[in-house]
C-alpha cells in the first residue's frame, strides 16, 4: 500500500510547514528531495534526528532522497537558531566531519550523496553576485528570521551571505539531479523559500519545501541537551549506554509524542504503549521500547542489547548482576567509578571500600553495614558475610559495591 507521505507526517506531528503545491507533487510522481547538513561538527546529535526520519518516510513513501553535506556552506556557518558568530573551521576538518555524517545518516536511509562543496568552492564571486544576488534584494533577506533574529546581535556579511548560498544549493541540485523538494527544520523556512524563489526565477521550474518541528520538551527546554551535555550520534562522544538511558529517562508527558516522531511504530502500537503509561507508568514500558528502537538504528542491535541489560540490572528490578556479560562490565568502566584491587580467593569489603577511597574510612564501612546500606553485587553485606569470595566475581573478576540506592562503583580485581 503507497504511503501517503503528508498524512503520514501529520499523524505523527512532524508536518510543520508546506508550500501549496506539494501535495499534487508528491501526487504526481517520485519526487527527489534533499535536506542538507552543515559538517560543523563531527557528528550529529539526537535533535537532527527529527529530519533523517523525515528523510526515512520520504523513502517509504516511494520518493528519491537525496543527502547534501554542505562542504562548502560549512566554511561559512548558517546563522539559524545561532546568537553568535559560528566558530570556522578548516576545509581538512570539514571534510572528515562531512564522511562522519553520511556514515549516520546511512544507517537509517538510502540516498544519493552530495558535496556542495563541488559546485561552491570553486565559485567566481562576480558572477555568483550577478547571477544569484540580484535575484534577492536585501529587504527580502533581512525579513527572513534566520538574519532578522541576528541584526540585534549584529551578523557579519558572511553569514550574511549564506542564504544566498543555501538556494544555490537547491538550484544546483534542482539542475543536477531533478531535486524539487527541500526538507528542514521549521528554522530553514526563509533559507528553503528563497531557493525556490532562485529556481523559479531562473529556471522556471516549480519547486518545494517541506518544514519540521524543532523538538523542545514539556519543560520547555530544548531537546537533545542533557546536565552533562549534548546527546550526540557518535559512541565516541555519548556512550550507547549513556544514549539508551538518555531515552528511558525521557518524561511521561514526552513519550508519546517521541515514539510518534522518533519510531516507525505504528499508530495502534503507540496507543498501547500511551496507555501504559496512563495505568503503570512505573514500568515505563514505553521509555524502554522507545529506547531499543532508537538505540538499534544508531548503534546496532548488540550495543542496544547490552545498553538494555545494564539499565535493567542497574536500576530495574527482578534481574540479576549475573545476566551482565564481560562486555556489559566493560561498558560499566567509563559509565561509573572504576578502581583496581588484588585478589587472592577471598578478601574482606571493609579493606576494599577504605583502602582504594570508595568509602571515607573502615568505621564508615562497617556503620554502613550495620545499617543495612553496603551491597556487593546484588547481595547485602552483613557483619558476618563481608568476605568477598570466587563465587562473588562477575564475569569472572569483577564485583560491583553498591552504597544506598545509586551509588555504585565497579571493582575489578587483577
Amino acid at each position: 500500500m503507497k504511503i501517503d507521505l503528508l498524512a503520514e507526517l501529520e499523524w505523527r506531528g512532524l508536518k510543520y510547514q508546506h508550500t501549496a503545491g506539494l501535495a499534487e507533487a508528491l501526487a504526481a510522481g517520485q519526487v527527489a528531495a534533499y535536506c542538507g547538513f552543515d559538517p560543523t561538527a563531527d557528528s550529529l546529535h539526537v535533535g537532527s534526528l527529527v529530519q533523517i526520519m523525515g528523510l526515512v518516510h520520504l523513502e517509504r513513501a516511494g520518493h528519491r532522497p537525496v543527502l547534501l553535506v554542505g562542504g562548502g556552506t560549512g566554511l561559512i556557518g548558517d546563522p539559524s537558531g545561532k546568537a553568535n558568530e559560528r566558530q570556522l573551521a578548516d576545509q581538512a576538518t570539514i571534510e572528515t566531519n562531512a564522511q562522519r555524517i553520511a556514515d549516520q545518516v546511512r544507517r537509517f536511509v538510502q540516498f544519493d550523496l552530495v558535496n556542495n562543496a563541488e559546485w561552491l568552492t570553486s565559485l567566481n564571486l562576480v558572477e555568483f553576485l550577478r547571477d544569484v544576488g540580484k535575484h534577492f534584494t536585501v529587504n527580502y533577506m533581512l525579513q527572513k528570521e534566520s538574519v532578522s533574529a541576528r541584526m540585534d546581535a549584529g551578523i557579519s556579511f558572511t553569514e550574511f551571505s549564506y542564504m544566498l548560498l543555501q538556494a544555490y544549493d537547491f538550484l544546483e541540485l534542482n539542475r543536477r539531479k531533478n531535486v524539487t523538494l527541500q526538507l528542514g527544520g521549521s528554522d530553514q523556512w526563509g533559507n528553503i523559500t528563497a531557493g525556490i524563489e532562485l529556481i523559479r526565477r531562473t529556471t522556471g521550474n516549480e519547486a518545494n519545501a517541506l518544514t519540521l518541528p524543532l523538538v523542545t520538551n514539556s519543560a520547555g527546554t530544548k531537546f537533545g541537551k542533557t546536565e552533562s551535555g549534548t546527546v550526540w550520534l557518535d559512541p565516541a562522544k555519548t556512550s550507547p549506554y549513556q544514549f539508551y538511558q538518555f531515552w528511558i529517562n525521557i518524561d511521561d508527558r514526552d513519550v508519546g509524542r517521541y515514539l510518534r516522531y522518533f519510531t516507525l511504530f505504528d499508530r495502534e502500537e503507540i496507543e498501547a504503549l500511551e496507555r501504559e503509561v496512563v495505568d503503570f507508568p512505573e514500568r515505563r514500558t514505553a521509555q524502554r521500547a522507545l529506547a531499543r528502537d532508537v538505540t538499534t538504528r544508531v548503534h546496532g542491535p548488540d550495543a542496544a542489547a547490552s545498553a538494555s541489560r545494564v539499565s535493567v540490572v542497574l536500576f530495574g528490578a527482578g534481574a540479576s548482576m549475573r545476566d551482565l556479560t564481560v562486555d556489559d562490565l566493560g561498558t560499566l568502566r567509563s559509565e561509573m567509578p572504576y578502581v583496581t584491587a588484588n585478589f587472592d580467593k577471598v578478601i574482606d569489603v571493609v579493606e576494599v571500600a577504605a583502602g582504594h577511597g570508595i568509602l571515607a574510612s573502615k568505621g564508615e564501612a562497617r556503620r554502613l553495614i550495620q545499617q543495612g546500606g553496603l551491597y556487593v553485587n546484588d547481595r547485602r553485606v552483613t557483619p558476618e558475610t563481608t568476605a568477598i569470595g570466587t563465587d562473588d566475581l562477575l564475569a569472572g573478576r569483577y564485583v560491583i559495591l553498591r552504597k544506598g540506592a545509586r551509588n555504585r562503583t565497579l571493582i575489578e580485581f587483577v
